[in-house]
């Protein structure tokens, strides 16, 4: 092969395209995924470094990513569905005859 071929073949090549980092969000701002693809539903552009660590400690607020904390407590509350336990005590498991338990976690904090 020639310069010149190489160069003919080199500039018949058509234009890369553009790269994209995209965070696509659920209604409540809260990550889905992050993708390099054009995805149906809500995203915004995110940066290389972003795009890496693909944080999930993110919400989307006013179409601005916003990292948060998360301070969280667990308690178990009872409930309709979840582990049955006796109704005078919650460590003793049953299978009939109880109250259903399920856990719960309250708080995340903004920063």
């Amino acid at each position: 092969m020639t310069s010149k071929e190489f160069w003919d073949i080199l500039h018949s090549m058509p234009e890369p395209q553009p790269v994209f980092w995209r965070l696509y969000y659920n209604d409540a701002g809260l990550p889905i995924c992050y993708s390099m693809e054009d995805l149906p539903g809500n995203y915004i552009d995110v940066d290389a470094e972003t795009f890496a660590l693909s944080p999930q400690n993110v919400q989307v607020v006013d179409g601005q990513l916003k990292y948060f904390t998360r301070r969280t407590s667990q308690k178990i509350v009872p409930s309709t569905a979840g582990t049955m336990c006796h109704p005078q005590s919650v460590a003793v498991v049953v299978t009939q005859h109880g109250t259903p338990w399920r856990k719960q976690t309250y708080g995340l904090e903004s920063n």
